[in-house]
C-alpha cells in the first residue's frame, strides 16, 4: 500500500492529431509509418472540426505527432509550417499543444516553442548495434543527433519528454547508458520533465519478428531507472502496453507515477486501445492510487512560458482546480 506521501498517479486528458503518417525512415517496429505520397496530409479545416468537438469533452492536451520528412525534401518547409499552423489553431481554441515531430532544426525548435507548451522526442536506445538492425533504414536514429536534439530543448528552455523502447535488440547495460545520458543532459539544463519506458508491443504493420517485451521485467527496469534518472523526473509508462492489472500496479510500486495521454487511439501502437479514465481509476483506486489528471508541462516550468501560452496553462489550472 502507497504511502500518503506518494499515492498520486497522473495522466493527461489528450487527443492525438498526426500532420502526416509519411515518414522517411523505416524502423522495422514501426507500425505507425506510410511511404512518403501515400497518406494525405492533415488540413487545417479537418483539424478544426475535430477540435471544435473536442471542446467540450475535457480535452487538454493535443498531442502532435508526426511521421518526418527528410531534412532536404523539397516539402520540408511545408510540412514545418503546417504543424506550425495546427499547434497554433489549437491553442487558439483553448487546447495545450505537445509536439513530437521527431527530428528538428535548432531554429524549427525555437519556432515550434512559440506555440507548445512541451515537446517530445523519444530516444528509444543509444546503441549503435541498432543502426544496423531495427534502425538500418531510419537515418534520423543515429544517437547523436537524437542526443543533440535533447541538448537544444535544454538551451531553449522547452519542458521535454524523452523516453526509451524497450525490447527491440538493446542489452540491460545499454538501458542503463541511454538513461544515464538523459540524467546527464537533465543536470546540465533542468529541462526534462518525464521519461517513458514503453515496452515493444508487436503490431499488423511492422516487420520486425520479434516477441513484445516481457511486462514482468518493467518493474525491475522503472526501478533501476528511479535510481539512474533525478527525482523531479517522472517515469511515464504506457498502460494499455501492460495489459495485467496486476503488473500494472507493480509497475506503480516499482516507481511509475505517471500514465501518459489516455486518447481514443494510440497512434504509436495501434493495435493496443488506450484504457480509458475510468477503468484505470477501477484498478488504481482498490490499491490506495489516486488517479488525477495532469497538464502537458509539470508545474515546475510554468515559469519558462509566457503570453499566450502561460494564459493557457493558467485557464486550464483553474478548470482542473489544479495549483
Amino acid at each position: 500500500m502507497p504511502n500518503s506521501h506518494s499515492s498520486t498517479v497522473t495522466y493527461s486528458p489528450a487527443y492525438t492529431i498526426v500532420p502526416t503518417y509519411e515518414c522517411f525512415n523505416r524502423c522495422t517496429y514501426c507500425n505507425f509509418r506510410t511511404a512518403p505520397g501515400q497518406s494525405p496530409w492533415m488540413t487545417l479545416a479537418a483539424a478544426e472540426s475535430i477540435l471544435i468537438q473536442l471542446q467540450n469533452q475535457k480535452v487538454c492536451e493535443i498531442l502532435m505527432l508526426s511521421g518526418e520528412l527528410h531534412p532536404h525534401s523539397p516539402q520540408r518547409q511545408q510540412w514545418f509550417q503546417r504543424i506550425y499552423d495546427l499547434c497554433e489553431l489549437a491553442l487558439a481554441m483553448g487546447f495545450l499543444p505537445h509536439t513530437n515531430a521527431g527530428i528538428l532544426t535548432f531554429a524549427e525548435m525555437q519556432k515550434l516553442k512559440n506555440v507548445n507548451v512541451s515537446m517530445g522526442l523519444m530516444l528509444e536506445q543509444l546503441t549503435p548495434a541498432l543502426l544496423q538492425t531495427v534502425h538500418r533504414h531510419a537515418p534520423s536514429k543515429l544517437p547523436e543527433i537524437r542526443l543533440q536534439q535533447l541538448a537544444w530543448a535544454g538551451e531553449l528552455q522547452i519542458p521535454f519528454t524523452t523516453g526509451l523502447l524497450l525490447g527491440i535488440g538493446e542489452t540491460k547495460d545499454d538501458c542503463w547508458e541511454t538513461l544515464a545520458a538523459i540524467s546527464d543532459l537533465h543536470q546540465r539544463y533542468h529541462h526534462i520533465q518525464e521519461v517513458i519506458l514503453q515496452p515493444h508491443s508487436p503490431g499488423n504493420q511492422q516487420t520486425f519478428d520479434a516477441a513484445a517485451f516481457d511486462p514482468h521485467q518493467l518493474p525491475e527496469v522503472i526501478a533501476k531507472a528511479r535510481q539512474i534518472l533525478p527525482p523531479d523526473i517522472t517515469i511515464q509508462i504506457p498502460p494499455n502496453l501492460v495489459q495485467d492489472d496486476q503488473w500494472l500496479l507493480a509497475c506503480i510500486e516499482a516507481g511509475a507515477r505517471d500514465l501518459g495521454g489516455i486518447s481514443p487511439k494510440d497512434e504509436v501502437n495501434p493495435d493496443y486501445p488506450h484504457i480509458q479514465e475510468q477503468t484505470l481509476r477501477e484498478i488504481l483506486q482498490p490499491a490506495g492510487w489516486e488517479l488525477v489528471a495532469r497538464l502537458p508541462i509539470y508545474p515546475q516550468f510554468d515559469s519558462w512560458l509566457t503570453g499566450n501560452l502561460g494564459d493557457g496553462v493558467r485557464r486550464w489550472k483553474n478548470a482542473m482546480l489544479l495549483v
